[in-house]
Order: structure tokens, then C-alpha cells, then sequence
């Protein structure tokens, strides 16, 4: 009896605080896959690092054997000089024939600031352009995002929520299992168009670029994480691309559009019913019928409130029935008999008033 109590005690407290339960296991769970990734990442890239590491420093030896006249403080304060330029987008090597800053560039610039991207490759320099980037973004990233949205809900009915609903009328399918198609369907046409063709694409233009690195590259970008260490252009010629602005031009519009319809696709997913009977998991359902149910009896008494009584309607209409004794006193005195009969409430009410 008392394994009994205390097993239908444990299910109790479980059914109760389901939804907690459940949100404590995500936090766990996704702390677990940071660990791990982070545990991989270190994993794979750890020797790679320390491989780099070496070769550089037998690189510098070998140019301070071969340059005797350079001292190695000498050397040190050139490459910390040239690695603080490359952090500001300023590389040591053609500077003569690359402006970062430019309108084309700038725009480029813009764009990876209010999409979030941030490559990185080209900072403000100045405090003036450092201050301003500030307010720009300040303004421009919710101004963004609005447009973003926007649009996207605009292409959800056109991409997403008007096909389902033709294919479902026609085919008479269910709807969650047609949503799951479409969305596969989606995913695989958006990814082809905006992964495997631009990175084949960015393969071609960018010599030193193989197709995994042009497929990251797009991914990266796509994704609005943004490392910055590939950028499209940094490392071309004139005799490579004769027309650079134009590239990068074509690279703001592919960005930009790209990213409309990843969150197009991120949206189609997310208004999966499958996901959403997973998302109740982890709300407190409890709460929220709780609160739904409080607000139906506010409406539905203030309804009553603001509607008449029907019981008071009926009162007045139903007639009112005297006793059988006040029916005999009223025969007696009259020295009349006949048959009972019920006075009507109308008489009644006027005898009262």
C-alpha cells in the first residue's frame, strides 16, 4: 500500500509539473550540446592550430637567418603593425589598387551590419565613423528586422500557406502530413538555389575557393553568422574580375534575398503542427487554461449582466395560481358554484396594484 501511495504520489507531482520538467531537461540539453560541440571544435581543430603554430615560427626564423640586418623587435613590430591594419580591413598586400571604403563597398558594409552578418573584414576607423555606426544600427536593426518581416509574412502566404491549403482541399489530405512535405519540399528548392548553385557559382569566380569552402561560405552567411573568414573579392585581381563593384553589388542582392528566404523557410518549419504540439511541452499549460477559463465566466457574466432575465420575462407572463381556499370563500360569499378556475395573473396584478 505505501509503494502504491508513494508511486501514485511521484506520478502526481510529475503530471503536475510536466511542463517544468520538461523546460529543465531543454536548458540540460542544449547546455550538453554546447559542451560537446565545444569539445569537437577543440577536438578537430586543436592540432590544426598547433601544426600553423610551428610553421610560422620556423618561418620567422628562417627570414631572420636569411636577414641578418633585421632585428627580431623589428620584425615582431612590423607584423603587429600589419595584423592591426588586416583587422581593420586594411591588408598589407595591393593597396594600392583595393579601397574598402568606396560607395560600393560601403554598401556592402551596411548591409552585413543591419542583417547582423558582420563579416568583420572592414571596420569603421574613425571615431566618427565608430559613433555613427552606433546610431545607425541602433535605428537600422529593428527597421530591419520590420522590413524582414514584412516581407516574409507577405511570401508565407504565398509560398507556404496558400499551397497547403490548395493541396489540401484537392487532394483531401491531412494537413499536418502535407505541411511536412511542403516544408521538405521547400527546404530542398530554397537550398539548391541559394547553397549549391551560388557556391558553385562562388567556386568559379573565386580561384582559391573550392566547393566546400564556397558551400560554407554561403551557409555562413545565410545564417547571419558571419565569421569573415572567407569574403568574396578580398583576394581578386583586375584580370580575375575586370568588374569588382559590380561583384560585390551582386553579392549585397544575393545576401539580402537569400536571407528572406531562409527565414521564409525557418517560419514554414516553425508553423509545423508537429512543432507546435512540442513547443506545449514546455509552456505551462495549466496557466494558460487557467487564465482562458477566467476570462470566458468574465465575458459570460458580463454578458448576463447586460442581458435581460428571461426568468423575470416568464414570471410576468406565467399566470399566477390563487389557493383552493381563497377560491372557496370568494364561491361562498357570492352564493355561486361552479367549477375551479384559476385566477389569471393579469387580474391578480390588478387587484394588487
Amino acid at each position: 500500500m505505501v509503494t502504491g501511495r508513494r508511486g501514485d504520489w511521484c506520478a502526481h507531482v510529475v503530471d503536475r509539473y510536466q511542463s517544468g520538467i520538461n523546460f529543465a531537461l531543454l536548458i540540460i540539453s542544449y547546455i550538453l550540446y554546447l559542451v560537446i560541440g565545444a569539445a569537437i571544435f577543440s577536438a578537430i581543430e586543436l592540432p590544426y592550430e598547433r601544426e600553423l603554430r610551428k610553421e610560422l615560427n620556423v618561418a620567422r626564423l628562417d627570414f631572420l637567418s636569411n636577414n641578418t640586418c633585421v632585428s627580431d623587435a623589428h620584425l615582431e613590430e612590423l607584423l603587429a603593425r600589419a595584423l592591426e591594419a588586416s583587422n581593420y580591413g586594411v591588408s598589407v598586400l595591393g593597396n594600392d589598387t583595393k579601397k574598402n571604403w568606396d560607395f560600393v563597398s560601403s554598401l556592402f558594409f551596411t548591409s552585413t551590419v543591419l542583417t547582423t552578418t558582420g563579416y568583420g573584414h572592414s571596420v569603421p576607423l574613425s571615431d566618427g565613423g565608430k559613433a555613427f555606426c552606433i546610431f545607425y544600427s541602433l535605428v537600422g536593426i529593428p527597421a530591419t528586422l520590420f522590413f524582414l518581416s514584412a516581407i516574409v509574412e507577405r511570401l508565407m502566404d504565398l509560398l507556404s500557406r496558400n499551397p497547403i491549403s490548395h493541396f489540401h482541399r484537392r487532394w483531401a489530405m491531412s494537413r499536418p502530413k502535407l505541411a511536412i512535405i511542403h516544408a521538405a519540399s521547400l527546404s530542398i528548392i530554397m537550398a539548391l538555389l541559394f547553397l549549391f548553385i551560388p557556391a558553385w557559382i562562388f567556386m568559379a569566380m573565386e580561384k582559391d575557393w573550392n566547393f566546400l569552402e564556397s558551400l560554407y561560405f554561403c551557409f555562413i552567411s545565410l545564417t547571419t553568422i558571419g565569421l569573415g573568414d572567407y569574403v568574396p573579392g578580398e583576394t581578386q585581381n583586375k584580370e580575375d574580375n575586370p568588374h569588382p563593384h559590380m561583384y560585390r553589388l551582386a553579392i549585397t542582392v544575393y545576401l539580402l534575398v537569400g536571407l528572406v528566404c531562409v527565414l521564409v523557410v525557418l517560419e514554414t518549419c516553425y508553423e509545423l503542427p508537429q512543432l507546435k504540439l512540442l513547443r506545449r511541452r514546455f509552456y505551462k499549460e495549466n496557466v494558460q487554461e487557467l487564465d482562458s477559463e477566467a476570462t470566458n465566466i468574465i465575458s459570460h457574466d458580463q454578458l448576463s449582466d447586460q442581458l435581460p432575465n428571461p426568468g423575470d420575462h416568464m414570471i410576468n407572463q406565467l399566470p399566477v395560481i390563487s389557493s383552493v381556499s381563497q377560491q372557496a370563500d370568494t364561491l361562498h360569499q357570492n352564493g355561486t358554484s361552479g367549477p375551479y378556475t384559476p385566477a389569471s395573473g393579469t387580474t391578480v396584478n390588478e387587484k394588487l396594484s
